[in-house]
């Protein structure tokens, strides 16, 4: 079934991508961040804001009160800080200028757990602001017992020729999506990087899956993305649904496509 959500807006977002509850982690290339905060901006209870590895600056808008410290110190002082603020977003000191380390799997569930945080926003994967990525052995690194992970990818990336300038881990996407360096990414290579264990659900165990492709922005990236996710839904039972977003919109969701 396919909806149309022409005044689709506030917090149903939450419950569309699963995230009101429990360590809700997103993963892949093209929007990762900005789908967490905004998720986060939406939520009305308490919230955690995290990583599992480098992260820029968390942003200032977000109204989180900043906590940065080595992991051994994370857990009494983002306690402290849970007891006064709403929101708390938290990571370790880097040593690579601009970024924040990220935090251990387990301890972001022991921080979630005893600061009593209705939901924490994870970002569980990097790709150097590309627009889709596959992982390599040691990605994504989402916590065992995670209980929403959202892969996304990003609509711009159909019709590019597939290369470094739009891929993460350029010989993974190619073995994964089936497609070489310079070939056009087309909607079905996107539903297969979604669709596949060796792609987009790595990893994610048990956890709720609800994909996004983002950055749908125009009619033609409607048209292409609409036609990835029907594929990926016809090569997987683990997701039911795929969300089409331009999450720095403020009517966020453009279409939502159900098996």
């Amino acid at each position: 079934m396919l909806l149309r959500l022409e005044s689709f807006m506030g917090e149903e977002l939450l419950d569309l991508l699963e995230a009101r509850t429990g360590l809700v982690c997103a993963i892949g290339a093209g929007g990762k961040k900005s789908t967490l905060y905004r998720l986060a901006g939406l939520h009305p209870g308490r919230v955690g804001l995290t990583s599992t590895v480098l992260i820029p600056p968390f942003r200032k808008n977000l109204g989180a009160y900043l906590v940065i410290e080595a992991e051994e110190n994370l857990l009494p002082t983002v306690l402290q800080a849970a007891a006064v603020h709403r929101r708390v977003a938290y990571a370790q000191p880097s040593e690579k200028r601009g970024r924040y380390a990220g935090v251990s799997p387990a301890l972001i569930r022991e921080i979630h757990r005893q600061a009593g945080f209705d939901a924490t926003f994870v970002k569980a994967d990097g790709a150097r602001a590309r627009w889709v990525k596959a992982p390599a052995d040691d990605e994504p690194r989402i916590p065992e017992d995670a209980d929403t992970v959202i892969p996304v990818v990003s609509a711009r990336a159909i019709g590019q020729p597939l290369s470094e300038r739009i891929a993460h881990r350029l010989d993974i996407v190619e073995a994964v999506a089936g497609l070489r360096r310079g070939e056009t990414l087309q909607p079905v290579h996107i539903a297969r990087l979604l669709a596949s264990e060796q792609g987009l659900l790595k990893g994610v165990g048990a956890a709720r899956v609800v994909p996004v492709i983002n950055m749908v922005d125009d009619p033609q990236q409607e048209a292409l993305a609409l036609e990835a996710a029907h594929a990926a839904l016809a090569l997987t039972l683990r997701f039911d649904r795929v969300v089409l977003a331009s999450m720095r919109r403020l009517d966020a969701v453009v279409r939502v496509v159900h098996r």
